[in-house]
C-alpha cells in the first residue's frame, strides 16, 4: 500500500510504502544494491547484464538522492553496495582488457556476500525503526486548519529569568474545524511553522532524551493532516475549546495526531509551548528559548520543583483561555471571532502537562472538564476537583513509580464530581503522544498498540469523554470508555 508523505518546504511530496517507510527512489537503490550482491551467484550468461544494469541504476539513484536528500538510513545500503561493487565489476573489467576473468572462490564469496547483504538489509530496518512519520487521516466530518499565536501576559513576570521587566510569554498552536482545501494544498509542517523551526525543535527533543539527533532527522520532514491558516468551517456553529499542556520538556506539537482528530470532530484545540520548560520554543522575534528545568537528583527537592513548574503551567493555561475568550469577542476581524465557545472548555495535558491540567481545573472554574494523559499529579490536592475528570494511564508494572497510582487515586478521590480512570492495555507512557509514529516500535518505549492504533485509542477515549461533558451528548459514558481499556469510575462521595 502506498501513502503520500509531504516533503520539504517547497511542497515536494515523497511517496513511501506503508510499513517500510522508504521512497520509491530509496527502494530502487536498495534493490539495485542487492542485485550487485547476488550477481556473483547468477549463471555466467546473466552476470554481465545484471551487473551493468544494477550498477547504473544504483549510481543514478544515489546521485538523485544526493540532490533531493539522502537519509542516514540508506548509509548501510551504500556501504553494502560499495563493498560488493568492486567484486561485481572486476570480472567485466578484466575481460574488457583481454585478461582472464577472475572470481573469488565460493568459500570466500559466501561470507562476503552475506556481510554485504546484511548491510543492505540494515537500510530498510533502520527506515522502519526511525521513519518519517505518517499521520493518520482524521475521521471527523471537518477538515482541519492550524495557526500559531504568541501572547504575553502583562500581569505575570517571567520567573525563569532575572530581568524584573520580563513578562511571561507563551506560544500557542490552534487546530480548528476548517473548510476543505483544494487538492494539492501543502499540509502543515510538523514540529514547527518552517522546516528550520522543526529541525531546531527535533534536535532539542533528541538532546532531551539522550538520543543522537540524526536518528530522528526524518521527523522534521513530516507534514501533518492540517493546513496552515485554512478558512474556518462554515455554518456559524461554535466550537468547544480544549487546551493542552505537553509533558516535561515536551512541545506544543507533540500530540498533533490527537489534536487533529479532535478538531475534525468540531473542537478547537489550543496546545501550549511553555518557555524554559518545553525543549525549544521559537519566538516571533526569532529567538529560541530552550529548557531550564532539570532534575536535582533528590526526590524531595524534585517534587518541590515539579510543583512549582506545574503551577506556572496551570497559570499559562488560564491565561490562554482568557486570550481565546478575547479572540472570540465581537468587534474583532479574526476568522475565529464568534466561533469559540469558551463557556464549554476542557483542560488537558500529557505527563507533567496532565498534572498542570488538574491544577488548572482546580483553580479556574471556567474549565468544565479535565483530561490527564498519564500524568503524575504534582502540587496541592486542594481545593477539591469539582468537575468531571478522565485519567488515561498505561498498565502499571514493576518499573512504575510506586507513588503514581496512590497519588492519582488521591487526586481523583478528593473530587466532588465523577471521575474516570482508564487503564489502556498495551500502552506505554509515550503511547499518549505522537511518539509511536516515529520511534522504534519497542513495547517498553511506545507500547504495543501499534503506530496507527495508538493515536486512535487515545483520541477515541478523549472524544467520548468530551462529547459527554462538554456537549452533553446522551449515552453511557462508562460503557463507551470501557471499549478502550479497564475502567474505574468514582462517583461523588467516594462511591465506585
Amino acid at each position: 500500500m502506498w501513502r503520500r508523505v509531504p516533503g520539504a518546504d517547497d511542497g515536494r511530496v515523497t511517496e513511501i510504502i506503508t510499513g517500510l517507510f522508504m521512497s520509491p527512489l530509496e527502494i530502487l537503490a536498495l534493490l539495485s544494491a542487492l542485485a550487485l550482491v547476488v550477481a556473483r551467484w547468477l549463471p555466467p550468461a546473466a552476470r554481465p547484464r545484471t551487473t551493468v544494469a544494477a550498477g547504473a541504476v544504483f549510481v543514478l539513484s544515489v546521485l538523485v538522492l544526493g540532490v533531493t536528500g539522502l537519509r542516514w538510513q540508506l548509509l548501510p545500503v551504500l556501504a553494502g553496495a560499495a563493498l560488493a561493487l568492486p567484486f561485481a565489476l572486476a570480472p567485466l573489467l578484466r575481460r574488457r582488457t583481454g585478461r582472464p576473468g577472475w572470481r573469488a572462490r565460493w568459500w570466500l564469496a559466501v561470507p562476503g556476500s552475506l556481510a554485504c547483504a546484511g548491510l543492505v538489509a540494515a537500510g530498510p530496518v533502520a527506515a522502519w525503526a526511525f521513519p518519517v512519520p505518517v499521520f493518520p487521516e482524521p475521521t471527523g466530518e471537518f477538515a482541519v486548519g492550524t495557526r500559531v499565536l504568541q501572547w504575553t501576559d502583562p500581569q505575570r513576570p517571567e520567573t525563569f529569568t532575572p530581568d524584573p521587566d520580563d513578562r511571561r510569554t507563551v506560544v500557542v498552536q490552534l487546530w480548528y474545524p476548517a473548510r476543505q482545501s483544494p487538492a494539492g494544498t501543502p499540509r502543515a509542517q510538523y514540529l514547527g511553522r518552517t522546516q528550520d523551526e522543526a529541525r531546531t525543535v527535533s534536535a532539542a527533543l533528541a538532546r532531551g532524551v539522550g538520543l543522537p539527533g540524526f536518528l530522528v532527522d526524518g521527523v522534521p520532514h513530516a507534514r501533518s493532516r492540517s493546513v496552515f491558516d485554512a478558512p474556518v468551517a462554515g455554518g456559524g456553529g461554535r466550537f468547544p475549546v480544549v487546551l493542552f499542556s505537553p509533558g516535561s520538556g515536551g512541545v506544543r506539537t507533540q500530540n498533533t495526531a490527537w489534536a487533529e482528530e479532535l478538531a475534525s470532530h468540531g473542537y478547537l484545540v489550543a496546545a501550549l509551548d511553555h518557555p524554559y520548560d518545553s525543549a525549544a520554543v521559537v519566538l516571533a522575534d526569532g529567538r529560541t528559548v530552550t529548557t531550564e528545568t532539570s532534575s536535582s537528583g533528590d526526590a524531595d527537592q524534585d517534587e518541590q520543583l515539579a510543583a512549582g513548574w506545574t503551577a506556572v503551567r496551570a497559570a499559562d493555561l488560564g491565561f490562554v483561555l482568557t486570550q481565546l475568550d478575547g479572540l472570540d469577542r465581537a468587534g474583532s476581524d479574526d476568522p475565529l471571532t464568534g466561533r469559540l465557545d469558551t463557556g464549554r472548555a476542557a483542560v488537558t495535558g500529557h505527563s507533567m502537562g496532565g498534572a498542570a491540567a488538574l491544577q488548572a481545573a482546580r483553580q479556574d472554574r471556567r474549565f468544565r472538564a479535565v483530561v490527564d494523559l498519564d500524568g503524575f499529579p504534582h502540587g496541592p490536592a486542594s481545593p477539591a476537583l469539582d468537575r468531571p475528570a478522565l485519567a488515561l494511564t498505561q498498565a502499571l508494572t514493576g518499573a512504575t513509580d510506586a507513588r503514581y497510582l496512590p497519588r492519582l487515586t488521591e487526586a481523583l478521590a478528593a473530587g466532588t464530581a465523577t471521575s474516570y480512570r482508564l487503564t489502556v492495555p498495551g500502552a506505554a507512557h509515550l503511547s499518549f503522544m505522537d511518539g509511536p509514529l516515529y520511534l522504534p516500535p519497542v513495547p517498553a518505549i511506545v507500547g504495543s498498540l501499534g503506530r496507527a492504533r495508538s493515536p486512535r485509542v487515545v483520541a477515541g477515549a478523549t472524544l467520548a469523554f468530551l462529547d459527554a461533558t462538554l456537549r452533553d451528548r446522551p449515552g453511557d459514558l462508562a460503557r463507551a470508555l470501557s471499549a478502550y481499556g479497564s475502567l474505574t469510575v468514582r462517583s461523588p462521595g467516594g462511591g465506585h
